[in-house]
C-alpha cells in the first residue's frame, strides 16, 4: 500500500498546485476576488515544501498553467474572431502562451527549494524572487507583464500609493511577503517544517509580526500620501477634457462603406459633451479609420469638422511615411487644434507581437498580423510628449498602459498628464477590457498624473493622481464624458525619477543568492568525491 500512499501524497500536491494559481486568477478583475491573493501562494508552498527541485519546478509550473489559463482564457475568441486563427491553432498557441509564463512561477518554486532551505531565508527572498521573476517577464522577449501580482490590489487606494516609490513591484512583493509570513505561522502551529527544518513559533511569530508592519507602515504612508495628493490637486491647474467612446464593432472597423458612419458618430458624441464645455477631446485608438495626413482629402475634411468643435482634438490614426520604395506604418495620435491643424503627433513605442508585428518575421513568414489592412508597425520614440498649451501630453497606445517604464519616462519628459487610447473591441465581453483598465490605476499612481482613458468600447474613464477611479463607462455602449482634470508638472516622484530601481535591486538579490547555492554546491560536490575517491598514498607508502 506503499505506493498508493506515494500516489495519494503527489495528487494532493498537484491539487494544491493548482489551486494556488486557481486563486491567484480569482484576485484580478474578471473574478474581483482581491483577497484571494494575499493567501493563493500559501497552497503551493505546502506543496513544494517537502519536494527536490524537479518536483517543486514541476509543481510551480503546474501552480502557473492554471493560474495563466484563467487569467488569459480570452485570448482564444481574440485569436479566432479578430486573427482568423482556426480553434486548432488558436487553442495550441494560447496553451504554448500560457505554458511560456507558467515557467516563472515554476523557477519561483525551484528558487525556494535550492535556495532558502532557512525559514528565515524563505521569508525573506519569496517576495524578493518573486518581484525580479516578474521585472524579467516585463522586459524578455519585448516584455509581457500583463497580470502582475501587484495589479490584483489596484482598487485598494491606501494600499496602492507606495508604488510612488516602488511601481506595482512594490505591491507584488508586500502581497508575497504575506503569503509567506502566514504559511511559516502554519507550518509552526501544524508542527511541520520547511524542506526538513522546523519553524519555531517564536521566529514564525516574528516574521508575520514584521510583514504586518509593512503592511501597517503601506497603509500609514498611503494616508499621507492622500493628503498630500489632495492638497496639490486643490492648487494645481485643471484643464476641462472629454473622451468619446463611440462603440464601433471591430468588423466594422475597417470597412471602407463604415468609415463616414464611424467619423459621423465620433463627431455627434463629440459636439454632445458638455458640463464642463471640454477645451481636449480625446477620441480611442484608430479612431479615424485611414491614413492621417497620407490621405489628402479625408484628412482635410476631418481637419475641417474638427474646427467646428471649439476644443483640441485628439485622435488615433494609422500614419505611413513613404521614402523610395519604403513604406513604413505607425500607430499614431494626432493632436488638432481648435482652429483645425495638427500641432502635434505621437508614434507607439511598444507594439503588440502578432498584433502589431510577426517577430522573426524571417522564419514566420505565413503568420500574418491581426491588423490586416497593413504590414508590421514600426515604432516611435520613448519618451516623447504632445506639447500643447497649457500642458504637455503623455500619450500612451493600447497595451502601453502595462508598461511602467513608458509612462514614467515621459513624465520625466514634463508631461504634466497622461492618455490612454485604445481599441479593446478585440477582447470582447471578457475579463481582459476589465484587466488592461486596472493596470493604466498604477500608472496614474506611479507618476502622480492623471489620466485620462479613451476606448473605443470600454473601459473609458477618469483616474487621479491618487489612483481614484473618478468615472467609466460601460462596455459596448455608447458614452461621452467630461471632467476637469487636473494639472502637475513640476513634481516628479521617486519612480518616475528612479523608475524599477526596487524591481532591479530585487534581480540582483536574487542573483546573488543563486550564484551563492551554486558556489556552494560546487564545493559540496568536490567534497563528496573527495570521500568517494580519497587520495592514494605514494610509492613510499603512508604512515
Amino acid at each position: 500500500m506503499h505506493w498508493f500512499g506515494t500516489i495519494s501524497e503527489n495528487s494532493g500536491r498537484s491539487f494544491s498546485a493548482v489551486g494556488s494559481g486557481v486563486l491567484l486568477a480569482a484576485a484580478f478583475p474578471g473574478i474581483s476576488a482581491w483577497y484571494t491573493a494575499w493567501g493563493a501562494l500559501v497552497l503551493l508552498f505546502f506543496a513544494v515544501r517537502e519536494a527536490g527541485p524537479g518536483r517543486a519546478l514541476g509543481l510551480g509550473f503546474l501552480a502557473g498553467f492554471a493560474h495563466y489559463l484563467m487569467l488569459l482564457y480570452w485570448l482564444v475568441p481574440t485569436m479566432r474572431v479578430y486573427g482568423g486563427l482556426p480553434l486548432i491553432a488558436a487553442a495550441p498557441a494560447f496553451l504554448l502562451l500560457a505554458g511560456y509564463l507558467a515557467l516563472y512561477p515554476a523557477v519561483f518554486a525551484w528558487f525556494l527549494v535550492c535556495c532558502c532551505r532557512r525559514p528565515v531565508v524563505f521569508a525573506v527572498m519569496a517576495p524578493l524572487c518573486w518581484v525580479a521573476l516578474e521585472y524579467i517577464r516585463s522586459v524578455v522577449l519585448s516584455g509581457f507583464p500583463w497580470g502582475l501580482l501587484g495589479y490584483s490590489q489596484y482598487a485598494r487606494t491606501q494600499l496602492i500609493q507606495i508604488a510612488d516609490i516602488f511601481g506595482v513591484y512594490g505591491i507584488s512583493g508586500l502581497v508575497v511577503a504575506a503569503n509567506s509570513a502566514v504559511f511559516l505561522l502554519l507550518l509552526s502551529c501544524l508542527g511541520k517544517g520547511w524542506q526538513g527544518r522546523k519553524v519555531g513559533r517564536t521566529q514564525a511569530a516574528g516574521l508575520l509580526l514584521c510583514v504586518v508592519g509593512l503592511f501597517v507602515a503601506a497603509l500609514f504612508y498611503g494616508n499621507l500620501r492622500l493628503y498630500a495628493v489632495d492638497r496639490r490637486l486643490a492648487d494645481a491647474e485643471k484643464v476641462d477634457v472629454a473622451l468619446v467612446q463611440a462603440n464601433i464593432e471591430q468588423m466594422q472597423k475597417w470597412d471602407a462603406a463604415f468609415r463616414r458612419q464611424s467619423l459621423e458618430k465620433h463627431f455627434r458624441l463629440s459636439q454632445a459633451a458638455e458640463n464642463p464645455e471640454p477645451e481636449l477631446i480625446v477620441w480611442p485608438e484608430t479612431a479615424v479609420p485611414f491614413y492621417f495626413q497620407y490621405r489628402r482629402e479625408a484628412t482635410e475634411k476631418l481637419l475641417a469638422r474638427a474646427g467646428q468643435t471649439g476644443a483640441a482634438l485628439l485622435v488615433g490614426a494609422p500614419s505611413v511615411e513613404r521614402e523610395g520604395k519604403k513604406t513604413t506604418y505607425y500607430n499614431s495620435a494626432y493632436l488638432i487644434s481648435p482652429e483645425g491643424e495638427v500641432r502635434g503627433r505621437y508614434d507607439k513605442v511598444h507594439l503588440v507581437p502578432f498584433g502589431e508585428y510577426v517577430p522573426f518575421r524571417k522564419w514566420l513568414f505565413f503568420i500574418d498580423t491581426l491588423v490586416v489592412q497593413v504590414g508590421d508597425f514600426e515604432s516611435g520614440s520613448k519618451g516623447n510628449v504632445i506639447s500643447r498649451p497649457p500642458a504637455d501630453i503623455g500619450m500612451l497606445i493600447c497595451y502601453e498602459a502595462i508598461f511602467p517604464e513608458l509612462s514614467a519616462a515621459m513624465t520625466k519628459s514634463g508631461a504634466a498628464f497622461l492618455v490612454n487610447i485604445t481599441n479593446d473591441a478585440w477582447f470582447g465581453n471578457t475579463g481582459a477590457p476589465r484587466q488592461h483598465f486596472s493596470m493604466a490605476v498604477l500608472r496614474a499612481v506611479e507618476n502622480r498624473r492623471s489620466l485620462v482613458r479613451a476606448a473605443n468600447t470600454g473601459i473609458s474613464g477618469f483616474i487621479d493622481p491618487a489612483g481614484r477611479i473618478r468615472e467609466t463607462t460601460p462596455l459596448f455602449e455608447e458614452a461621452v464624458k467630461s471632467r476637469s482634470i487636473a494639472l502637475i508638472e513640476e513634481y516628479k516622484s521617486f519612480y518616475t525619477r528612479y523608475t524599477d530601481v526596487f524591481a532591479f535591486g530585487c534581480l540582483i538579490a536574487t542573483a546573488g543568492v543563486l550564484m551563492l547555492y551554486g558556489i556552494i554546491s560546487g564545493f559540496q560536490v568536490q567534497r563528496r568525491r573527495e570521500q568517494e575517491n580519497p587520495p592514494r598514498g605514494g610509492a613510499g607508502g603512508s604512515f
